[in-house]
C-alpha cells in the first residue's frame, strides 16, 4: 500500500514547494492537488459534497505549475492531478504541460483526469455538459497518441487534427498513468478502456469496493491499480481499503497556512 495526499493548493494555504518537501520529508510518497480554472457567480449545478461550495474551489492554483513547484524542492515525490478537468482543456496543450511536469520531475508526473461536476464551468469552456464524457474520452486518447507518436494525428468527433510534433516527449515508458476519476455507473467502462488506473472518490459509490475491483481487473484483463481519493485520516479506513485491493491511499489534506499544514502532516504521518 502506498500513501500520499490529496489537497486544494490555493494562494491561501501553504504554498506547493513548502507542502511538497514536507511531504516528502515524513515520508509520503505522492502529492495529487485538485483543479478548476473558476467558478461561475451564477450556478445552478449543486455541490457534490452537499451545501455550500467551499471557498477553495475558487481559489484553487494551476495544477501544472503547483505540481512544477513541488518537483523542484523534491526527488521522489509522485505529483498527480486530481483531477485535471480533461473537458475543459485543449488536449495539444494539456499534452505538454504533463509531458514537460514529468521530464522537469525526472518522470514521476501522474494524469488523474475526470469530466467534473460543474456545468456552468465546463460551458464557459465552450463543452456540452450532455457529451462530456465523449469529449474526454477523445482528448485523453488524443494526449497518449500525442506522448507517444513521433507524428501524431487523431481523427474524432471533437478532436481532430492532421499529423504533429509535440515535444517535449514523457520520460516515463510509455507515459505518465493516466488514472481515470468518478465511481459511476459507466466509470468502470472508461477505466478499462483507456485508463492506465481507477481513482474513486472515497465515500461516493466506494460502499462495495471490493467487488468493483474485482470486476474492473477481470473486464480490463490486468491489474489494474487503485488510487482513493480523499480518504479520512482513519486507521479504519485504511485497513478497509487495503482489504478492498487498493494500491494507494490518498490522504484528504485541509487546505490551511503552512505551520497548521506541517502539524496535520505529522498527525497524518503516523498513519503511514
Amino acid at each position: 500500500m502506498r500513501f500520499g495526499v490529496s489537497t486544494f493548493v490555493t494562494d491561501e494555504g501553504i504554498g506547493p514547494a513548502a507542502l511538497g518537501r514536507a511531504l516528502e520529508e515524513r515520508g509520503f510518497g505522492s502529492l495529487f492537488v485538485t483543479e478548476h480554472t473558476h467558478i461561475p457567480v451564477e450556478r445552478e449545478s449543486e455541490y457534490p459534497g452537499g451545501g455550500e461550495l467551499p471557498r477553495i474551489y475558487y481559489r484553487t492554483l494551476d495544477p501544472f505549475v503547483a505540481l512544477s513547484a513541488a518537483a523542484a524542492v523534491t526527488a521522489r515525490l509522485r505529483l498527480g492531478t486530481g483531477i485535471a478537468l480533461v473537458v475543459q482543456r485543449d488536449p495539444i496543450t494539456l499534452a505538454k504541460e504533463a509531458a514537460s511536469l514529468d521530464l522537469v520531475s525526472g518522470g514521476r508526473a501522474v494524469l488523474g483526469v475526470g469530466a467534473g461536476w460543474n456545468r456552468e464551468e465546463m460551458r464557459n469552456h465552450g463543452t456540452d455538459p450532455v457529451t462530456r464524457m465523449r469529449l474526454m474520452r477523445e482528448r485523453v486518447l488524443a494526449v497518449k497518441e500525442l506522448w507517444t507518436k513521433e507524428r501524431a494525428e487523431f481523427h474524432g468527433e471533437f478532436v481532430d487534427f492532421d499529423p504533429v510534433f509535440s515535444y517535449p516527449k514523457p520520460v516515463q515508458d510509455p507515459h505518465p498513468p493516466v488514472l481515470v476519476g468518478g465511481s459511476g455507473p459507466t466509470a468502470l467502462d472508461r477505466v478499462a478502456e483507456y485508463g492506465d488506473g481507477w481513482m474513486p472518490l472515497y465515500g461516493r459509490g466506494t460502499g462495495d469496493l471490493a467487488a468493483r475491483i474485482a470486476d474492473l481487473r477481470e473486464r480490463a484483463g490486468r491489474r489494474v491499480p487503485v488510487t482513493v481519493f480523499a480518504v479520512p485520516a482513519r486507521p479504519e479506513a485504511v485497513a478497509e481499503l487495503e482489504a478492498a485491493g487498493a494500491d494507494e491511499v490518498l490522504f484528504n489534506l485541509r487546505t490551511e497556512p503552512e505551520d497548521d499544514t506541517l502539524r496535520r502532516l505529522d498527525r497524518l504521518a503516523a498513519l503511514l
